[in-house]
């Protein structure tokens, strides 16, 4: 598996997607199977990222503790800005449900027919398993895990 970080051209907001190799990303790229997920735009580029090696154990100099406590807002700021995006996410997928059919554990099954063109393109959700929704990713289409807790119709009062 690698990791790249990915940028869409609309926004430029930047966002980490896995991959299963370096030709998985270019194939997925190729097909217009990337999406930004926070505004949807289809132009995705692998975004500039800084590489860190840090140094080996025996070398390191330790930082002081004013160098440690002077870092902490650095990842304050990090971790809410991380939260600001998830809700942000959150609230967009809390509102596509609203327009979206339920199709519960069936969801494997409708999202390869509408992959296929075999049933009209519409919004749905439902429940997959991780293998599931792994092997739709790998056939190259689009999933994506909701943040929301969605209560299945026939469980509601």
């Amino acid at each position: 598996m690698i990791v790249f970080d990915l940028r869409c051209a609309q926004a430029g907001h930047v966002f980490e997607v896995w991959f299963a190799s370096s030709s998985a990303y270019e194939d997925q790229r190729a097909r217009k199977l990337l999406i930004c997920p926070i505004c949807g735009n289809e132009d995705i580029s692998k975004a500039v990222v800084a590489v860190h090696v840090p140094a080996k154990s025996n070398s390191r100099i330790l930082s002081s503790p004013a160098e440690t406590l002077m870092s902490e807002p650095t990842k304050s700021n990090m971790a809410s800005g991380m939260k600001d995006m998830l809700s942000k996410i959150a609230e967009m997928q809390a509102e596509s449900i609203k327009t979206s059919q339920w199709v519960g554990k069936e969801f494997e099954q409708k999202a390869r027919a509408m992959d296929a063109g075999e049933i009209d393109s519409a919004s749905i959700h439902g429940q997959a398993t991780p293998a599931q929704a792994k092997a739709l990713m790998d056939d190259g289409i689009r999933v994506m895990p909701l943040l929301i807790h969605v209560v299945p119709p026939d469980e509601l009062n």
